[in-house]
């Protein structure tokens, strides 16, 4: 089962709430796409700043190895981890990129594909009483109350993953 995690677009100016269809589900896991064509990948996300960095890092290290005398071997090496780690950290470069759109993480939610996320996702949102804070007290954040930690008599004795006190190993 894969595992996505869900983002709401930011609320446009005539709009009470996010439209569902603007939703977006980002899986977390390897991107064969993001490994192989990186360049590409990141265009089609619009992922514009992590595309200049990556550009700038990987023409940077190839440009140095180079300069130092690195085989051919050593440079095409270096620029296949380079994507490898784009592959591996796909997910997370577009979470970054929402982030910082303004896009809020509403949940995490498992499929098989993301169709089945997205079913599982909207109909316990749908159930779910609106929780929208309005803009005006968004400056503060929100106080939660703390519940103290339990004291040694209420702590149950168990550790780890033994199902009782004193349970065979």
């Amino acid at each position: 089962m894969r595992v996505y995690t869900v983002h709401e677009p930011p609320l446009r100016a005539a709009d009470a709430s996010a439209d569902p269809q603007r939703f977006v589900f980002v899986r977390d896991g390897f991107s064969l796409w993001a490994f192989l064509l990186t360049p590409f990948w990141m265009l089609w996300h619009g992922l514009w700043l992590v595309l200049i960095l990556y550009l700038v890092a990987s023409i940077g290290l190839e440009t140095a190895l180079h300069v130092l005398g690195g085989s051919t071997f050593v440079i095409a090496l270096v620029g296949i981890l380079i994507s490898l780690l784009v592959g591996l950290e796909a997910g997370t470069l577009r979470r970054f990129t929402l982030r910082r759109r303004g896009w809020r993480d509403v949940g995490v939610v498992g499929g098989d594909r993301v169709e089945d996320a997205e079913r599982r996702f909207f109909d316990a949102w749908v159930q779910q009483p609106p929780t929208r804070v309005s803009t005006a007290t968004t400056a503060t954040p929100a106080v939660r109350p703390v519940t103290p930690p339990p004291s040694s008599s209420e702590a149950p004795g168990v550790v780890g993953l033994f199902p009782e006190p004193g349970a065979q190993r």
